[in-house]
């Protein structure tokens, strides 16, 4: 339960702009808040040389014109400069006037983050008008990229400062007794580290361990310090983006972000004082040396600890999807070798799916047998197993799994058929329990086209908050993603043969990139061998060009009207938690 209200006072540094300004926003409209913005730049109306000029390339235009009347050289820094101070005001007002619109209050003021004389002033000014702080989010940062040798002292300071000082500034400021929440923006940079940021990283994990401290000092505040991966926004120019996407890195959707603020807001005390979002910026490959292996990873798995689990429910028990088995292997192996990716598989098999009853194991151990490795590639055999209560061995599932160092690029689909011929809704599927899965899987939006031996489907990937995901964090894959895929399959099979269907196994599988989080997506089906009991497909997921996020080939499936009464049974007694 969330400790904000309409009531509750926020002061936020950072937050009149860029992405702290979208989560302030989407905080305003959740729960119709107050805030305190500060920023460095003071809130003024447009100059009358910029009265109509609509976007950046216009404000240059005007401000060279401006600078030239008044027998000034419009060099390109000068001109830069006065666009941008045009373009910052606008943004401010921009966001004091959504803040309103949504339901939510909000004042701006002027303040060096790094002064503390300026923040308290313009805390106590504003707290004087809309009450007492009870939280505090801490989004100011400043980068200065470069590599180490080239650093300077303003350098750090200016980074660290930002970061460090700002938030000692903040906590002076405020009645910290009084504090229900402290958010920290963070950066993954403080997490894994990242090439030319080493003063940032030092100032974020800073962060990181104060926020630790300061849950321990302060035990009814919830606090938080949030790793960002890269956002679309805020920080990331254009040419950083093209770099992340070359690696393989995925950026945050502004409104995913937004989400996890408010999932991290309302999530219970107790819980992590730092979360990471996003993987590593930059992960150097160490070359796997010596002999061949085999590792073995213990893992004790809880149904309450996974609350995607009521979404994935079979005759009243929660059932682990397979690709969450796959993802599960994928992770580990992946961090066994870093700088390595899972670029595809063989040969996946369940043997014996995991449910979440009296037959649930104390350990589950994954076993990852080297079978070659080189600094080129790692292959690996890989198997889960457990004992059951009178100690005999049984296997849950098995695959090959190959890394490389990277990922090959896109190859594209060439049988697209995207025009709808049946065009059903997606919900149907859901609604008539062809389908069983909740909230976490329920992505198909429309089947385009079902035909002997084909079907295709519209799909959107659900935003799954990290806490959602439990022990099962999204990182090698996206299995959510391969799961709506494979409920084409389910569909196949009840819509030519009326009756329910599981996966079996699957032959091979290659990944490319994930489909963003709240990204639409398509899938085609293809079916080579189909009969009353079992298919035979090849799945692939793409995007409306036929670009591939990922195939799978020889996956096999069982078709029972027995499960037709099971799938209707897919909730639990209790629930988990909400995404939402």
């Amino acid at each position: 339960m969330s400790t904000t209200t309409s009531s509750s006072v926020f002061v936020v540094s950072g937050g009149a702009r860029g992405i702290t300004a979208r989560c302030v926003e989407k905080m305003a409209e959740r729960y119709g808040c107050k805030f305190i913005l500060l920023g460095r730049s003071a809130l003024r109306d447009d100059p009358a040389w910029a009265a109509s000029a609509g976007d950046e390339a216009a404000l240059k235009s005007a401000a060279m014109t401006d600078l030239k009347a008044r027998g000034e050289k419009p060099t390109p820094a000068a001109v830069q400069s006065m666009a941008n101070g045009v373009i910052a005001q606008r943004e401010i007002r921009a966001t004091l006037d959504e803040v309103r619109r949504v339901g939510g209050q909000a004042e701006y003021l002027s303040a060096d983050i790094t002064d503390a004389a300026s923040v308290q002033k313009a805390v106590a000014e504003a707290s004087a008008r809309l009450g007492p702080v009870t939280g505090i989010i801490h989004g100011a940062g400043v980068l200065a990229d470069k590599l180490i040798e080239n650093k300077t002292q303003k350098d750090l300071e200016a980074v660290y400062s930002a970061k460090v000082t700002g938030l000692e500034n903040l906590l002076a400021a405020v009645d910290q007794n009084k504090l229900d929440v402290l958010v920290l923006f963070s950066s993954v940079a403080g997490f894994y580290g990242n090439v030319g940021q080493a003063d940032y990283a030092i100032a974020n994990e800073i962060l990181n361990k104060t926020a630790y401290r300061f849950r321990q000092q302060h035990p009814n505040c919830r606090v938080v310090s949030i790793n960002w991966g890269p956002w679309e926004a805020g920080m990331v120019t254009p040419q950083l983006k093209a770099y992340f996407e070359q690696n393989n890195i995925k950026v945050i959707p502004v409104e995913v972000g937004a989400h996890i603020l408010i999932e991290e807001l309302e999530a219970v005390r107790g819980d992590e004082a730092q979360i990471v979002v996003g993987g590593g910026l930059v992960r150097p490959v160490v070359e796997p040396i010596g002999d061949l292996k085999t590792h073995r990873l213990h893992r004790k798995l809880e149904l309450t600890a996974n609350p995607f689990l009521q979404d994935h429910v079979v005759d009243g028990s929660a059932v682990l999807p397979m690709v969450s088995a796959m993802s599960w292997m994928c992770n580990s192996a992946e961090g066994l070798y870093p700088g390595f990716r899972t670029v595809s598989f063989e040969d996946y098999r369940v043997l014996k799916g995991i449910v979440f009853d009296d037959t649930l194991a104390d350990d589950y151990v994954l076993e990852l047998k080297e079978v070659d490795k080189s600094p080129e590639a790692v292959t690996l055999e890989a198997k889960i197993s457990s004992k059951t209560r009178d100690g005999k061995l049984r296997f849950h599932y098995s695959t090959r799994l190959f890394l490389r160092p990277q990922r090959p690029p896109r190859p594209v689909y060439q049988d697209v058929e995207l025009t709808p011929s049946l065009n059903l809704p997606g919900s149907q599927f859901y609604d008539d329990y062809t389908l069983f899965h909740g909230f976490a899987f329920k992505g198909v939006e429309r089947v385009l086209n079902i035909r002997k031996g084909k079907i295709t489907m519209q799909c959107r990937l659900p935003v799954v908050p990290p806490r959602y995901q439990g022990q099962f964090p999204v990182q090698a894959f996206n299995y959510f993603m391969t799961d709506i895929g494979f409920q084409s399959m389910g569909i196949y099979a009840k819509y030519h043969y009326g009756a329910g269907s599981l996966p079996l196994k699957a032959g091979g599988g290659e990944y490319y990139v994930d489909v963003d989080w709240g990204g639409e997506f398509f899938v085609t089906l293809e079916v080579h061998q189909e009969s009353e009991t079992g298919l035979v497909t090849t799945l692939y997921v793409h995007d409306e060009q036929g670009r591939l996020y990922m195939k799978v080939m020889g996956g096999e499936i069982t078709i029972s009207t027995r499960l037709n009464d099971l799938f209707t049974r897919n909730k639990l007694p209790v629930s988990l938690g909400s995404a939402e």
